[in-house]
């Protein structure tokens, strides 16, 4: 019996920590040990994952990326999207490449090292700004040398990092696929990160034959900025806009700065060929910016039905246009 149960017991290992064997064996073996049945590799999608890959990505340019925790895309000339679909933020990145030097625009979740995937993209040095500093935005901050940051309180507490943030990033249904190798889900965090120079709406950073100037656009978080290159007719606008329910619940969110913001941004959709937004898929036509507002003034005014959502959030779907929100207060 002894000899019985040290095999079951080898197959209930096998069958725990592999890619599990889903075969009588593993079913007799936790049965006879009585363990509760582990994770399977043939479990249910979540939901958010099963429309992966997104078919947008079949018309742009795919960049071989050595880390299959990204993938690459080039948008524009020295434009990168770096894109991490395994997670259920699906949040994107940019490297943005001038002739002297190179900013990467967000840094993603931290997971897997972003800046040996940008290292691969260019020689040249690369600097980092955040379009603000939600953690799925800032996780690979730590790796970098020299990063701006927006002048705002806000800023200054998220640069020091957090654990719980991080742990609702890989907690279940969040991950799609596997995590990278040698991933520890337990001891996950947003490390702290230096800021090397505050900027503010309207400074300039000049990357060689590329300029690209901030616009500050809060209201997603006080920190939140846009990113323009007017030259080549190039917006980022990282959370303010991308082509998914926006998060407009937060306790950090104003919806007052945020409506002043996309007016903002929907005033220079004359001069913008493109969109680049920070979620699921980077590319989006510039006629978007000025639905974008109708959109939320429509929410506003009481005229579009909310859906309920997850506890204490509701979305309003306009067209194409979704905010995810606090649901309303009850009448008392």
């Amino acid at each position: 019996m002894n000899l019985l149960l040290v095999c079951w017991s080898f197959c209930l290992a096998v069958c725990v920590s592999g890619p599990q064997i889903q075969d009588l064996a593993c079913v007799g073996a936790r049965y006879i040990v009585s363990l509760p049945p582990g994770p399977s590799a043939a479990a249910e999608k979540p939901e958010w994952c099963k429309p992966l890959p997104r078919p947008e990505y079949k018309s742009l340019e795919r960049v071989l990326a050595t880390d299959p925790w990204f993938e690459v895309y080039k948008v524009a000339p020295g434009v990168y999207a770096i894109y991490e679909p395994h997670q259920s933020e699906e949040v994107i990145s940019y490297l943005i490449v001038g002739h002297k030097q190179a900013l990467l625009f967000d840094t993603g979740m931290g997971i897997a090292n972003i800046r040996r995937v940008a290292s691969q993209l260019t020689s040249r040095p690369i600097v980092v700004l955040n379009s603000h500093t939600h953690d799925d935005h800032v996780g690979g901050n730590w790796q970098f040398n020299f990063i701006y940051g927006m002048d705002t309180d806000f800023t200054r507490t998220n640069a020091k990092g957090s654990r719980e943030d991080a742990q609702a990033e890989v907690a279940s249904g969040e991950i799609c696929g596997d995590l990278p190798k040698n991933f520890d889900s337990a001891a996950y965090q947003t490390k702290p990160w230096h800021i090397s120079m505050f900027v503010h709406d309207g400074f300039k950073i000049n990357l060689g034959a590329r300029t690209l100037e901030i616009i500050a656009t809060p209201g997603h978080t006080p920190d939140a900025i846009s990113l323009i290159d007017r030259e080549n007719g190039l917006l980022f606008t990282g959370d303010t806009y991308y082509p998914a329910p926006i998060w407009l619940f937060r306790p950090e969110t104003n919806l007052d700065a945020y409506r002043q913001s996309i007016a903002r941004l929907a005033a220079l959709a004359p001069q913008i060929n493109m969109v680049l937004g920070a979620h699921n898929i980077p590319v989006a036509k510039p006629d978007v910016l000025p639905r974008l507002v109708a959109a939320f003034d429509a929410v506003r005014a009481g005229k579009i039905t909310p859906t309920p959502a997850s506890s204490g959030k509701v979305t309003f779907k306009v067209g194409d246009i979704t905010f995810l929100m606090r649901a309303p207060e009850p009448n008392p």
